[in-house]
């Protein structure tokens, strides 16, 4: 299986004065499902930098959880971590897929205007992908109604709010639904893993 770098939440527990790495145990299930070998990193970028030379990374999944800092969230940290990756990762023509406040980090490195968006949390809407109606999760309070190049939009809800956007000339994909979420999973989303990342 191709070993692919994922970050992780970070949850805060004041009872211990503890900022803890967390990851749904969901993301190991669904990513080998994929044919992907998870490697967890830590929220401290020197380690993650140094574990993603090392580990013989082929792209990166940047996950959910925690807002932005720039939208009120608690995980400053997190958000160093995964733009540093992003540096990492760019030059070396690695593919990045993004998931929710994964694909936010994405637009807001690309300067896109992210605002509070409401009726977005349901584990049920249907949007438009590719333009054919599909129903996928929803769990998120933050979004974009527009986009720009080099980001191009390939999903969106009724509202206007924008689901999915990919890079016009490099491997970055993102997507604001759930795909570990789901029971079984979509064979879209699997598809859609394997091709970015490109298992055979």
């Amino acid at each position: 299986m191709k070993a692919v770098a994922v970050t992780q939440r970070v949850s805060v527990v004041p009872a211990y004065g503890e900022r803890r790495d967390c990851l749904d145990q969901a993301w190991t299930k669904f990513l080998t499902a994929c044919g992907l070998l998870p490697v967890l990193l830590p929220n401290v970028t020197e380690a993650a930098l140094a574990l993603c030379a090392g580990a013989g990374i082929a792209g990166l999944v940047l996950t959910g959880g925690n807002d932005l800092a720039a939208l009120g969230g608690d995980a400053p940290e997190r958000d160093a971590v995964e733009m540093a990756l992003l540096d990492w990762a760019e030059p070396r023509g690695l593919p990045v897929l993004g998931v929710c406040r994964g694909m936010q980090l994405i637009q807001q490195r690309f300067a896109i205007p992210l605002r509070r968006v409401e009726d977005h949390v349901t584990q049920r809407q249907v949007i438009q992908i590719d333009g054919k109606p599909t129903e996928v999760n929803s769990y998120h309070r933050f979004a974009a109604v527009d986009s720009r190049p080099p980001l191009e939009v390939w999903a969106v809800a009724g509202d206007g709010v924008v689901k999915a956007i990919r890079h016009s000339s490099r491997p970055i994909t993102g997507i604001m639904w759930h795909p570990e979420r789901c029971a079984p999973y979509s064979p879209a989303d699997v598809a859609l893993f394997r091709r970015i990342f490109e298992v055979d």
